[in-house]
């Protein structure tokens, strides 16, 4: 005799499972909140970087009127030509000063030991702004003369201080130091009729020791 066991147990089937409306809402509801807070967010950047932009564009603004008023207050210096040309002449009279030192060193001008010392030291203590014109020596060194040229008065004391750094200098002592500011043509004038004497934009100054005659700051 024959006998069916059925053994499938309906408890082992898969069932099918279905989202209940509530839980659907619920989802959507979540779905919305997200969405929500992320436009709020984007909204609250976007009037951040508004109101940083106004920031910059104002601050912008004030640099710029800043430097118009500076500009108007402070207008850029043209080029003084007279001047530059008597800087480039000072150069050419630094050079050949240390030219001059450099024959008097070797020797080649005959018994010169005396003075090279000073022209060597006269050359190494120019300061920026000051430039020698002529120089006068006498006997053993003491009856000195230096002329030259400064842009403001301050700088001669200062190149007389270096000078006495210089050991060939040191115990030597200058009795009388003229200063002047010197007359020069104006700038554009053409033909001796139209020339016009205005002030220099340096001051001339004349250096000597006792015993050295005057000739006046030129």
């Amino acid at each position: 005799m024959s006998q069916q066991i059925n053994l499938f147990n309906p408890v082992f089937r898969q069932q099918k499972k279905y989202l209940s409306a509530q839980t659907m809402a619920q989802a959507l509801g979540l779905v919305l909140i997200g969405a929500l807070l992320l436009a709020g967010y984007a909204a609250y950047r976007q009037v951040s970087l508004k109101h940083e932009a106004l920031a910059v564009g104002d601050q912008l603004r004030n640099a710029e009127a800043q430097l118009t008023k500076l500009n108007a207050e402070f207008p850029p210096k043209q080029k003084n030509a007279a001047l530059e040309a008597e800087i480039a002449k000072a150069d050419a009279e630094l050079q050949s000063l240390e030219k001059i030192a450099g024959l008097l060193q070797s020797g080649d001008l005959g018994n010169t030991k005396g003075y090279a010392a000073y022209m060597r030291a006269f050359a190494r203590q120019i300061i920026d702004g000051v430039w020698l014109t002529g120089f006068h020596i006498q006997g053993a060194g003491t009856e000195i003369g230096l002329q030259g040229r400064a842009l403001n008065p301050e700088l001669v004391p200062a190149y007389i201080a270096r000078l006495k750094n210089e050991a060939v200098l040191q115990g030597k002592s200058f009795s009388t130091l003229e200063m002047a500011v010197p007359q020069v043509t104006a700038e554009g004038a053409t033909g001796v009729a139209a020339a016009t004497l205005v002030p220099a934009n340096y001051i001339a100054f004349n250096l000597r020791s006792q015993g050295v005659p005057g000739a006046g700051a030129k």
